[in-house]
């Protein structure tokens, strides 16, 4: 029978840890509430991975003192099912102290338990750490309490955050393999062109052979390399640095974002990336009961490219003078067919915020699929281009070896 290490709260707010063999997750939540425990977390013992609707407990992000993504979520999804229990705002955050991990989130609790004490409302409490929970996040939860429905608002809310970070989570996971195999193949071509190639030169040169030009052009390179080394990593320094702060400026992010979402491929992957969090989003924001007005400008502040957050602004502006949804968003000529006519569809049956869902739902696992593809196409690209540069400098080595073997002695 499997083990299952646990993480409950009793009647006076003590954390209580454990272990216990139960047959699933669900018996163990059961065996919980029998003892009169409240379950924060439950996870199969010796996995890092966390049962369904829990997330992984190791994180990278942990190594870093400051408040991660990974800690909000936890921290709602942990607030949620002490509310779902019947406990009070304070009492949960009380719990909630001794729960969390990391020192900051700590504090931050802390510092929300004592305003919510002093008679301040939980959102208002939130809002004070922008850092930390944005204004979509405050804005949520204010929905909640005007409507008396906090705890299924923070369930969502949970649900939104574990989404967004699996989605985070596969880009980066994608990212790793082909980041590590351009930085190890570009250490490999640099040693060969600052360690090895050198030796060969010095040898060319006490024989005073006419070498091949691709030779020429390899120890050209090599020299160049070894003598001004400092002065091309400082311009790669003042050319990242110029780019960085071009990104920085709006007019620069701008128009780096309008040329990756027209870019083939990526542009694609920019689309439906941005469709999937904007429909996750507004249609979380709907289902929570925040009007579609607040809730497009909420929209706004959480999608990365800056086009697409324009687009919004002209889309917000027609639907308050009447329109549909779906008819601004497909002038905009930013969003995919499908996604428009499915939330065409919501609008007709009255279910956009369920419809809104699904598109993001749709639209993640596009994205899924097409970073796996593209990564399919990377990887071998990558090997490819290695494999040339490391071919032409072992041809121009033979070659030149060869033209000195036919020189009469």
């Amino acid at each position: 029978m499997p083990e299952f290490s646990y993480k409950a709260a009793d009647s006076e707010g003590n954390i209580v840890r454990g272990r216990m063999e139960s047959p699933d997750a669900s018996a163990v939540v059961a065996s919980l509430r029998e003892k009169r425990l409240v379950p924060i977390r439950i996870s199969a013992a010796g996995n890092e991975k966390m049962m369904p609707g829990l997330t992984a407990r190791i994180d990278f992000s942990a190594l870093v003192n400051r408040v991660s993504r990974r800690d909000v979520m936890l921290f709602t999804q942990d607030l949620a099912t002490l509310l779902g229990a019947g406990l009070p705002v304070d009492r949960s955050l009380e719990i909630l102290v001794d729960a969390a991990g990391k020192a900051p989130m700590r504090r931050i609790i802390r510092q929300l338990k004592a305003d919510v004490e002093s008679g301040i409302d939980l959102s208002d409490a939130l809002a004070k750490h922008p850092r930390v929970f944005s204004r979509f996040y405050s804005n949520m939860v204010k929905a909640g309490e005007s409507g008396g429905v906090l705890e299924p608002v923070l369930e969502r809310m949970g649900q939104y955050l574990e989404g967004t970070q699996e989605l985070l989570d596969t880009v980066k996971s994608a990212l790793i393999y082909p980041s590590f195999l351009v930085l190890l193949g570009g250490l490999s071509i640099i040693v060969l062109l600052t360690v090895v190639i050198p030796k060969f030169s010095v040898i060319f040169s006490d024989l005073g052979v006419v070498l091949p030009l691709s030779t020429r052009i390899l120890l050209g390179t090599s020299e160049l390399l070894r003598r001004y080394a400092w002065l091309l990593v400082a311009a790669m320094v003042v050319a990242v640095g110029a780019f960085y702060r071009y990104r920085r400026s709006p007019a620069g992010a701008t128009a780096i974002d309008r040329r990756l979402i027209r870019a083939p491929l990526v542009g694609t992957l920019v689309r439906n990336l941005e469709t999937a969090r904007f429909a996750r989003t507004l249609g979380t924001l709907i289902q929570s009961g925040v009007p579609i007005l607040k809730a497009l400008l909420l929209v706004k502040d959480i999608l990365q490219n800056r086009v697409v957050a324009q687009a919004m602004e002209t889309v917000h502006a027609r639907v308050k003078e009447g329109e549909r949804l779906s008819k601004p968003m497909a002038d905009s000529g930013l969003f995919p067919d499908l996604a428009i006519q499915m939330i065409l569809v919501g609008e007709e049956t009255g279910r956009l915020d369920r419809m809104l869902l699904r598109v993001a739902e749709s639209y993640e696992k596009h994205v899924r699929t097409l970073i796996k593809r593209i990564i399919g196409l990377l990887e071998p690209a990558m090997i490819l281009v290695m494999g040339v540069v490391v071919g032409f400098i072992v041809i121009s080595m033979l070659t030149a070896i060869f033209s000195v073997n036919e020189l009469p002695f």
